[in-house]
């Protein structure tokens, strides 16, 4: 089969489109012929060798795939619904191997789409709106009218955000860049903040004194400071990536890496029971065992979408072979919403 493989730790043109074995299922798993790929921002940090478990090279990046069932090996019946067969159309979360014409997975992580859903759409929703939804209402346990800061509001996970916090009633603020603050507004954001121009925690301070209920940061380094500052009592920081580690142009940069870390804040236990606030760290990587809350939060989010409370925006799809091309147009901080490779 085709795939693209990262030939060495680097920049996007580490890219190498290869013809590799085709994977073989086991029992408990089954074999998809891939439709759609979504590329998530840890995609990109696997590449560079800085997100956590990514294989040394050679390997096949990507966690998310939306295609068709071409084989079922016995022992992958789904933990609960119909056994799966040839022909349902799915998505499955692949934990690294997802930029191939073929995947792997096994059948606990394997969903059905709806009928109806396309393809992009199918590979645009797990780990955005999973990440999102788990953050929001899992771990978050956000009421109507709670208020929630998301930085990078008009990238994957942010539109994800925003769309399921706007269907629950939520007061949001939002982070983008000036390009984008025009699509925060037409999308929703009550509050849409141009980071260059504005002082986040000064802005939701102006409008919420006493501080809000949730800041999503998925930058890290002194961002996470800056969001606690923003909470107020019975506030919560949800940590979900560390972009500020990122290289600028998409290269590993390790000093870059060590000054995120050693600007990333301590929290002290009685600092937070002091002022009653929260930290949740979210990766859904280690959720593998928790099938049962991840099938009924996709459950949930894929019902909001057959009801059209939420839709994933495509910002734009590009052939499997120009993967490299893909991740350069993210770095440049172009998409707004999510990227996806197409496989023909």
């Amino acid at each position: 089969m085709r795939a693209l493989v990262v030939r060495r730790y680097g920049s996007p043109e580490v890219f190498e489109s290869q013809q590799v074995p085709d994977p073989q299922p086991k029992a408990g798993e089954l074999l998809i012929r891939v439709k759609a790929i979504g590329i998530n921002f840890a995609d990109l940090l696997q590449r560079m060798g800085i997100y956590p478990g990514t294989p040394k090279p050679p390997f096949i990046p990507g966690l998310e795939i939306a295609g068709v069932v071409e084989k079922v090996v016995e022992g992958s019946r789904p933990p609960e619904g119909e056994q799966f067969k040839p022909g349902d159309a799915v998505t499955a979360l692949t934990n690294f191997n997802a930029y191939a014409e073929w995947v792997v997975a096994p059948a606990r992580q394997v969903h059905r789409l709806p009928a109806g859903m396309k393809f992009d759409d199918g590979a645009a929703i797990p780990v955005n709106y999973l990440t999102a939804y788990h953050s929001m209402f899992t771990m978050g346990n956000l009421q109507p009218g709670d208020r929630i800061l998301i930085h990078g509001a008009a990238g994957g996970v942010g539109i994800a955000a925003v769309q399921l916090a706007r269907a629950r009633g939520l007061v949001t603020f939002g982070t983008a860049g000036p390009a984008k603050q025009e699509y925060l507004r037409k999308m929703g954001v009550d509050h849409a903040i141009d980071y260059e121009k504005s002082d986040f925690v000064d802005v939701v301070r102006k409008f919420a004194p006493d501080g809000i209920e949730m800041v999503m940061d998925p930058i890290g380094g002194k961002s996470f400071s800056r969001s606690y500052k923003c909470l107020g009592p019975g506030g919560r920081l949800v940590v979900y990536g560390f972009s500020a580690a990122a290289g600028p142009g998409g290269k590993r940069s390790v000093l870059r890496g060590l000054t995120a870390l050693l600007q990333t804040p301590r929290f002290s236990p009685l600092k937070l029971m002091g002022e009653s606030i929260s930290v949740i760290g979210v990766n859904l990587g280690r959720m593998q065992s928790r099938t049962a809350l991840m099938r009924s939060e996709l459950d949930e989010i894929f019902q909001m979408y057959s009801t059209g409370k939420i839709k994933p925006v495509i910002s734009k799809t590009f052939p499997l072979d120009q993967g490299a091309v893909a991740h350069q147009y993210m770095h440049d901080r172009k998409n707004i919403g999510k990227v996806i490779l197409s496989v023909k």
